[in-house]
């Protein structure tokens, strides 16, 4: 994490929220968000396309920081979105994963509210898919089951569910290395086909390079979304589009793009029906409110 937030991204994310603007309506709902803490007990660096300074040791004390002002909130903060890169794909090459991993869950059992967690491709730098399904960053266990309603259980093959916080109000946490070639065994035909349709759209020796890309998401630090998971995906909006809920659904997101297949992009995006269905893919920390 940079140590300066990025406060114009708070600014349009809040703007973008119906209802919030000169007291138009009352809060229902408080809830934290905060992504790419990536911490690992390194010395400063930089990031992969050398851009930004990295702070590894410093990222911690941004954690802390956000939890001691959310348990200092006078409004009661209903739950916590840690939407990935948690710690820093660096932990792998010094064998320090799980060590890193235990020193940021350690903060956030300070917490005083739920957390929800989404995984990013530094998840998977550092661990498989089964180890983070059988973690603590696992957090399928706080989703919601919509009763005659089946098609919206989501399959153990990704991990996505949804929960609803306040009546009302349902968000949807999406699995967006659901395909990849990040985080599964090689010999698997998931990784197979995953790796085939990269080097499709991908020719540079450098996979995780865009360079000369007509579609520069197909990097190997990408991922995408399989129709199994959008069908799903359908399906709870379906229902909350019938109930008339209003949606927010999250994931991580890349400095470039997460959609690694054709079409996913405007099927992600679509309403659905849906008047208000919001997106969060936040690379800073905030505090956002749900208003009616």
């Amino acid at each position: 994490m940079d140590k300066n937030p990025n406060s114009e991204a708070i600014d349009e994310i809040s703007e973008s929220i119906p209802g919030t603007i000169d007291g138009i309506s009352e809060p229902c709902f408080s809830f934290g968000v905060i992504s790419d803490i990536q911490y690992a007990d390194l010395e400063d660096g930089y990031n992969f396309l050398r851009t930004k300074m990295r702070y590894y040791r410093y990222s911690l004390r941004h954690l802390q920081g956000a939890i001691e002002e959310w348990n200092e909130e006078s409004n009661h903060l209903f739950f916590v979105l840690q939407l990935g890169d948690i710690i820093d794909g660096f932990n792998a090459q010094y064998k320090a994963s799980e060590e890193s991993l235990k020193n940021v869950l350690k903060e956030f059992k300070k917490l005083r509210a739920p957390v929800h967690h989404t995984w990013g491709n530094h998840e998977f730098y550092n661990f498989s898919r089964h180890y983070l399904r059988n973690s603590k960053l696992n957090t399928k266990f706080l989703g919601d089951q919509i009763a005659h309603c089946p098609e919206t259980i989501p399959s153990e093959n990704y991990y996505a569910y949804h929960f609803v916080p306040f009546p009302k109000f349902r968000f949807i946490l999406l699995d967006a290395y659901d395909l990849s070639v990040l985080g599964i065994d090689q010999s698997s035909p998931k990784y197979q086909d995953c790796m085939k349709m990269l080097k499709e759209k991908n020719p540079n020796k450098e996979l995780n390079s865009p360079q000369g890309l007509s579609e520069p998401q197909f990097v190997q630090y990408n991922g995408g979304f399989s129709q199994d998971q959008l069908n799903w995906f359908n399906a709870v909006l379906t229902f909350s589009d019938t109930n008339q809920e209003k949606v927010m659904f999250l994931f991580t997101q890349t400095h470039l793009t997460v959609f690694a297949l054709p079409g996913i992009t405007e099927m992600l995006f679509q309403s659905f029906g849906l008047i208000n269905v919001w997106c969060v893919f936040l690379l800073v920390t905030l505090m956002m409110v749900g208003t009616v």
